[in-house]
């Protein structure tokens, strides 16, 4: 089981007051096929929330003691059906390399930008950019200005 400080599980505690349970574990218990859910949902967020239908406080216990101790994840919070679980997510790399041993490949960039008026969603959109454009502080794209090179020093190297 992972160990959290007071200071950590509290701060995890208030960001798990906006969530909504992911996981819901009916009368038969924890089946394989639930916890496979609780894990996948910890390896997705990092914090979920479990709701267990059960009316058996010690049994809601044994199942959280449980979980944390097979899943390796941290147990945040208790309260009545509501079972509260940490795991810090693991980092993947999920880089695509499209054109291999080139600088100036091809690569994705995610441009958002906010609503004209402000309170609707921002607009998201994905673009492939070339390796000599650059995407500008509005989202639009624009190709590389060539480099300025000094004729002081070209002349200096030439020589």
């Amino acid at each position: 089981m992972l160990k959290l400080t007071p200071a950590e599980r509290s701060e995890l505690r208030s960001a798990a007051h906006a969530l909504k349970p992911i996981v819901l574990i009916g009368e038969a218990g924890l089946s394989p096929a639930v916890m496979k859910e609780i894990d996948a949902g910890l390896k997705s967020h990092g914090l979920i929330k479990v709701r267990v239908f059960g009316d058996d406080r010690e049994a809601r216990i044994a199942m959280y003691d449980n979980i944390c101790s097979t899943l390796d994840a941290a147990p945040i919070q208790h309260i009545g059906k509501l079972l509260v679980l940490y795991r810090p997510k693991q980092e993947e790399s999920t880089t695509k390399v499209l054109r291999k041993g080139k600088a100036g490949g091809l690569r994705e960039v995610t441009i958002v930008k906010p609503s004209p008026s402000g309170t609707k969603k921002p607009t998201v959109s994905k673009v492939m950019v070339k390796g000599n454009e650059r995407v500008t502080q509005g989202g639009n794209i624009k190709r590389a200005k060539p480099r300025q090179s000094s004729t002081k020093k070209s002349a200096l190297g030439n020589a």
